[in-house]
């Protein structure tokens, strides 16, 4: 089986493999740039939610399923919270959504975000690092330390959305 992401880095195709590998065995992860179709920096669950499924939807072209997964951010209570979605195709069309904790983001990540900046550029500022390292270890790692990477992080709204295809007979 060909597990096709709609992404090229190398946590997103981690956290899908690690997620996938508790159900399936014998299967490929293979990463391909796809748009998200949505903004840069998704300001909404239903912008985040369009953004993974548009890359579900242009990866499952190229395997057997298709994972989309896109962060966004959103303002609850007046506190703005990191939204994680993930997006899983089939050739069927069985399309099945799951997101992970949700958590929130330090004031200055949030003013610089307001402004326009993705939350990537803003994160790698605060944290004194490269924003390609900081796309790897995401903002959640550097905010606990490393004990929760991005990939594990992103693993969980992976699983999220597997959990309907483990019971495709309900959904």
């Amino acid at each position: 089986m060909i597990v096709a992401v709609g992404s090229e880095r190398k946590s997103k195709q981690e956290a899908v493999r690690k997620a996938f590998s508790h159900y399936y065995k014998g299967f490929t992860v293979v990463g391909f740039k796809c748009d998200s179709g949505v903004a840069a920096q998704p300001m909404s669950d239903g912008e985040a939610i369009r953004g993974a499924t548009n890359r579900a939807l242009a990866a499952v072209k190229h395997g057997d399923i298709g994972v989309g997964i896109e962060a966004g951010m959103k303002k609850i209570a007046g506190r703005y919270l990191d939204t994680t979605w993930c997006a899983i195709t089939d050739s069927t069309g069985f399309l099945t959504i799951g997101s992970a904790p949700f958590f929130e983001y330090p004031k200055a990540i949030v003013a610089d975000a307001l402004r326009g900046t993705e939350v990537s550029v803003a994160a790698a500022k605060l944290f004194n690092v490269k924003e390609s390292e900081l796309k790897e270890s995401g903002v959640i790692g550097e905010l606990t330390n490393q004990v929760l990477p991005r990939t594990d992080y992103n693993s969980l709204a992976v699983l999220m959305a597997l959990a309907p295809r483990l019971h495709k007979e309900l959904f």
